[in-house]
């Protein structure tokens, strides 16, 4: 049985692969912000950097090894470039890019030792033809592509691979709150498909990416994002 440590994974697209690994018989540990109770979680914020070894030990005491890691924790700021707020980009900086940074740090050491490791990395279809209003958001998801790429390369000698989903619109709650309803029907009207991605899709690509059938593929950004990303 694998081991695979996942973060934000009590909602949404988190939610939806922690539920498919679990079915699939992985044994997941997950983390976020929300009050669970289970040995199998930590509640944590990881936008504060120090908090990330924190995780790292919390799984490894409960699981022994991490097989697997899925960085998915992540979040969104909306704001034109001329009104950042200088404390909000640093966190969202942190939580996005860095903490990932430092998570694929602590967990390299024991995948080169057991000649073995997969790392996802949960991007966005913004980190890869911008979104205006999103820059900062935008700029770190973009920053994770050339960390998922160049890992790759220092990686693949050790059997270990990293790719990277970068999604769309997902159908989830917080899309959901973020939308009222004629707002959403002119979202979903510039998306080739005509619809938002189910986080389940998400998920079941994790399932394949981890899998021994895709373990040539290595350093790959791949957008799951109904064809949004080819452009109109």
């Amino acid at each position: 049985m694998k081991n695979v440590l996942i973060t934000g994974s009590t909602k949404g697209i988190g939610l939806a692969i922690k539920n498919e690994l679990e079915l699939s018989g992985y044994n997941v540990f997950g983390s976020g912000r929300s009050k669970i109770i289970d040995k199998n979680y930590l509640e944590i914020d990881l936008s504060e950097t120090e908090n990330v070894k924190l995780l790292y030990q919390k799984a490894k005491e409960v699981m022994g090894n991490i097989d697997i890691l899925i960085n998915n924790a992540g979040q969104f700021y909306y704001e034109c470039i001329e009104k950042i707020d200088t404390n909000k980009a640093q966190k969202l900086i942190s939580l996005n890019f860095i903490t990932p940074c430092l998570l694929c740090s602590c967990v390299a050491e024991d995948m080169k030792k057991n000649n073995f490791g997969r790392i996802i990395n949960i991007g966005s279809i913004s980190g890869v033809v911008g979104e205006a209003y999103a820059s900062i958001y935008s700029a770190t998801k973009s920053a994770l592509v050339g960390l998922t790429k160049s890992l790759a390369l220092e990686l693949a000698q050790y059997n270990i691979t990293i790719n990277q989903i970068n999604p769309g619109w997902v159908e989830t709650n917080l899309t959901n709150n973020a939308l009222n309803k004629e707002e959403k029907a002119q979202t979903i009207d510039i998306i080739p498909q005509k619809r938002f991605i189910e986080p389940v899709e998400v998920a079941k690509l994790c399932k394949y990416l981890i899998s021994d059938d895709a373990k040539g593929l290595t350093g790959q950004s791949i957008n799951l994002c109904a064809g949004l990303s080819c452009g109109s």
